[in-house]
């Protein structure tokens, strides 16, 4: 099987061309034996860069392995994960989706174990609750490499040119709508996925309910739904967001959307253009009702984590690569805070020691870690198919093709099939 594992693994590489290999660049190579160990990620250019330099340190110290990489932007790699997941031939090391624990290891065997590898990861880096996030049925499957949430970012300059605050309840939204809707402005903006977050944010504040309980059974009624639908066709039609249709974050970087809500480890790339044409962009507080508290009906969950194969044949070295990605200086220096702010004491430090741990990105992640309100996230609330049939119900309602009644059972029904 490793034999089919290995002739996949090159056949794939060389599908991706230049993206897949870490040979790019020279590879520090030794006389001796080497193991190979395959590892994969995904991202923009500026990660490749640095990861396929830090391989290469990282072979430098251990000359006895090799690494081969397998990269791509995130179009397309998710599906061929689940290839690689079904087929067992994925790499040893893999970067993966928080989704995917529950998605491919729902009993906790789809992963290496990584509790019997301590010899080689430090844990001691992480706290009891950060390594919970990646336990599946009490087997540690992966390691959350950050923290993410939904952030709100807020544009002071344009919110003060029209002699307004930054918001702090929803309120506050459709308030700033009124006067900046005139201009083309909309005081709020948000994807697909950032919207649906933010309405189960609203109908949790408003029913006082949570919405997938602790063993991830339904709370909502249809009711708690059709407020969540009302919600999102309220900021449509009342000119507070675009329709997500249209989102377009390079409208960030004009002012036309004087907030926008990304995650944490999208700062940079959402906001950082803007701030350096001149515009005042802050990590704003988690926008609640007036009788909640910032943070209520929001959730956190990891960035990314770094998981094992299962079927790797070298798990001690595949260790070693791991503990050096989450742990080491030289990875923590030339990762920077590009993943969000790294969960890793030891990695932390070195930033702080080079003075890396500044910017929107890390005000946005001390704003996630000061608030005690925020929940741990189910996987399920990240399912791409309930996302999609929210905001195609929502549409048959701002478009008067359904009434909100019917489009709020038709999505029920489809949130129903899709948790306990």
């Amino acid at each position: 099987m490793r034999k089919t594992k290995a002739l996949i693994s090159i056949l794939c590489a060389a599908a991706v061309s230049l993206t897949c290999s870490c040979g790019s660049k020279p590879i520090v190579r030794s006389q001796n034996q080497q193991t190979v160990i395959t590892l994969s990620w995904w991202g923009n250019d500026t990660r490749n860069d640095y990861t396929i330099e830090g391989m290469q340190q990282f072979q430098e110290l251990h000359p006895d392995i090799q690494v081969r990489c397998n990269y791509s932007e995130w179009s397309g790699y998710e599906s061929r994960n689940r290839i690689r997941m079904i087929s067992d031939t994925e790499e040893d090391v893999m970067q993966i989706n928080y989704s995917w624990l529950s998605q491919y290891s729902p009993d906790g065997l789809g992963y290496y174990d990584l509790d019997s590898l301590s010899q080689y990861i430090d844990f001691s880096n992480f706290t009891k609750d950060m390594l919970e996030y990646g336990r599946v049925n009490g087997v540690l499957n992966a390691i959350p490499i950050a923290m993410n949430t939904m952030t709100i970012y807020i544009n002071k300059t344009v919110y003060e040119k029209y002699g307004l605050d930054v918001p702090k309840t929803w309120d506050d939204l459709f308030k700033a709508a009124e006067k900046m809707s005139n201009d083309g402005v909309y005081p709020m903006s948000a994807a697909s996925k950032s919207m649906w977050l933010l309405a189960i944010a609203y109908a949790e504040q408003i029913s006082g309910k949570v919405i997938l309980s602790h063993d991830g059974e339904l709370n909502f009624s249809k009711d708690d739904v059709k407020t969540m639908l009302n919600f999102y066709c309220d900021l449509v039609n009342k000119k507070v967001v675009p329709q997500v249709e249209y989102y377009d974050r390079l409208n960030i970087n004009s002012g036309k959307y004087a907030g926008t809500v990304a995650w944490v480890s999208d700062a940079v790339n959402y906001c950082q253009s803007a701030i350096d044409s001149g515009y005042d962009i802050i990590a704003s507080d988690y926008l609640c009702t007036e009788k909640t508290a910032p943070g209520e009906g929001w959730y956190a969950k990891p960035a990314t984590l770094y998981a094992i194969s299962k079927n790797t044949e070298h798990p001690e070295k595949a260790a070693q690569l791991m503990n050096y990605m989450l742990n080491s200086k030289d990875m923590a220096v030339l990762q920077g805070v590009e993943k969000g702010i790294p969960l890793s004491s030891s990695a932390r430090k070195h930033l702080e020691d080079a003075d890396m741990l500044n910017g929107i990105q890390y005000d946005a992640s001390l704003k996630m870690e000061e608030n005690d309100n925020l929940r741990k996230m189910n996987p399920i609330l990240e399912n791409s198919s309930v996302i999609d049939a929210f905001i195609d119900s929502c549409n048959l309602v701002i478009y008067q093709k359904d009434s909100i009644d019917n489009a709020c059972d038709s999505f029920y029904t489809v949130l129903c099939e899709h948790v306990k």
